[in-house]
């Protein structure tokens, strides 16, 4: 267990997120919560708890009603998913083949489609920029295409969730929220996940995790969250909790 979720021991700083009374209409019910910089802060809860959604508001998204979302000291209420990307936050999301990727893409142009700025060179996209930055994240996250010129709907379920993971690499997000990072992917991919996530937290990052797997939860984040309908009902560290725990909150 201790090889397969590799749990780096990092000093978890001062709140890098504040989210207070967040509500959107039969969705979402007076939610509040922090993150702290360093942390790796898990969201559990059954299908239809309101994760997505939460991420999705956090992010400008989805409009929020009431409440209010602070990053780094400051207020950021019904900004859009833009302004998000642009103060540093990143979104790995639930479906990854839909809203992650663009299948019929190469995957140089997936990684490199959020932070695009860094390959225009007088108004024109360098290609020989592009090859050297994929490249650079293809070897970096071990990445198996035949080059990144190939289109991603050829590559595995746990190839092209590590291409959604190297763009936010590539833009230097401070704060990635990842939903269901490992659906869909097979044992040796969730692995390599599980240590990218390890990796990002000890050089300086910020992870919010979704996901339905209780143990990789468990084993991986420093706190978690339990919702219900749209609900906190409870919060654990790491050292007090268990499946037990958080399986009686989801009900």
């Amino acid at each position: 267990l201790g090889n397969e979720y590799p749990k780096e021991v990092v000093e978890i700083g001062k709140p890098i997120l504040e989210v207070k009374n967040l509500t959107i209409t039969k969705e979402l019910h007076d939610i509040s919560f922090q993150v702290r910089k360093g942390e790796i802060f898990g969201i559990s809860g059954l299908v239809g708890a309101g994760r997505t959604e939460l991420a999705r508001a956090v992010l400008g998204i989805d409009k929020i009603d009431e409440g209010e979302v602070i990053y780094k000291g400051k207020p950021i209420s019904n900004h859009s998913f833009a302004d998000a990307i642009n103060s540093g936050i990143g979104l790995v999301p639930e479906d990854r083949k839909t809203q992650g990727l663009v299948q019929f893409f190469p995957v140089k142009e997936n990684i490199c489609m959020v932070a695009v700025d860094k390959i225009i060179k007088k108004g024109l996209i360098r290609e020989s920029l592009q090859n050297s930055f994929a490249q650079k994240y293809v070897k970096l996250l071990n990445i198996s295409t035949p080059d990144v010129g190939t289109q991603v709907q050829y590559l595995s379920g746990g190839n092209q969730q590590k291409i959604v993971i190297a763009k936010w690499i590539m833009m230097d997000s401070e704060l990635i929220f990842l939903d269901e990072p490992t659906r869909g992917v097979d044992v040796g991919a969730k692995v390599e996940i599980y240590k990218l996530i390890s990796d990002l937290v000890r050089r300086g990052k910020t992870v919010v995790m979704i996901s339905s797997e209780l143990p990789e939860l468990l084993s991986l984040c420093d706190r978690i969250m339990v919702m219900h309908e749209g609900r906190v009902k409870g919060e654990f560290f790491r050292e007090e909790a268990s499946q037990e725990k958080i399986l009686a909150l989801c009900v």
